[in-house]
């Protein structure tokens, strides 16, 4: 068969799968050729079926522990919350699955995520690529816990409008943030200097929830500024600083183990 021709077998070919329907007869008695079925769910060259396919999730996130229970209730009540805690709190979790439900119930008109590129042991110059490729896998846990809560088909389509921002700290200076939910991820990897810079962004009509943990920082000792900003917070009543325990963690039961004795 000349190429033109089995080209245009091939397109017929899949138009048919796309609408559905094959006509057994085109394949006449040739034994080594089976006919698809046509009953199956889902085909990978429909179109069709890429919302049939989202992943699903709680619609209302629900806290598992008294420490998340106060953290969502801080973020309802408050324009600025800190919320500090050991790994698998579900801080970052939390703070974006209330960002994005208050995108959808048009609380807010954007989400920005911004989190601090800070090597912790390997350095980003010998990441291939331009400066977006070395800087991805910095923000790639953002893009994961977006994509938990929405299907990567919306997360990129709400990036391509600009509602949904995700960005480096040192991106960040010289912005106002307004009608905008900010959240700011591992903050404990941001100097004092930084984390000024990154709460003084803070707009109208704005939420800003800060992350972190102060005993996991990837800076020199004593660099950290987020245990100092969060003391110094504690006083101020328009502002709401969440301190999250070992008993918080939702993660495999071996992490609070661990986290006890390391």
């Amino acid at each position: 068969m000349p190429p033109k021709e089995a080209l245009m077998t091939k397109r017929a070919l899949k138009r048919q799968l796309r609408d559905g329907a094959l006509d057994a007869t085109q394949f006449g008695d040739d034994g080594k050729v089976r006919r698809l079925p046509v009953s199956r769910g889902w085909s990978p060259l429909a179109g069709s079926g890429d919302d049939e396919r989202d992943q699903g999730y709680l619609k209302t996130i629900k806290a598992k522990s008294p420490g998340q229970e106060n953290l969502i209730k801080a973020i309802d009540q408050k324009n600025l919350v800190l919320a500090l805690g050991p790994a698998g709190t579900g801080k970052t979790y939390l703070a974006i699955a209330k960002a994005v439900e208050a995108l959808e119930a048009g609380r807010v008109g954007r989400i920005v995520l911004s989190r601090p590129a800070v090597e912790a042991g390997e350095s980003i110059g010998f990441l291939p690529g331009e400066m977006e490729d070395k800087l991805a896998p910095y923000l790639r846990p953002l893009y994961d816990a977006l994509s938990d809560r929405l299907s990567m088909k919306r997360v990129r389509a709400l990036m391509a409008e600009g509602a949904i921002e995700i960005a480096p700290v040192g991106f960040m200076r010289g912005r106002t943030l307004n009608n905008a939910f900010v959240v700011i991820d591992e903050a404990q990897n941001c100097t004092y200097v930084q984390l000024k810079m990154l709460l003084t962004r803070l707009g109208w009509h704005s939420t800003m929830v800060v992350t972190g943990d102060p005993a996991q920082s990837d800076l020199l000792p004593e660099m950290s500024g987020l245990a100092t900003v969060a003391d110094r917070f504690e006083a101020v009543d328009n502002i709401a600083v969440v301190r999250l325990a070992d008993r918080d963690i939702v993660r495999h039961p071996l992490v609070a183990e661990m986290l006890g004795v390391l």
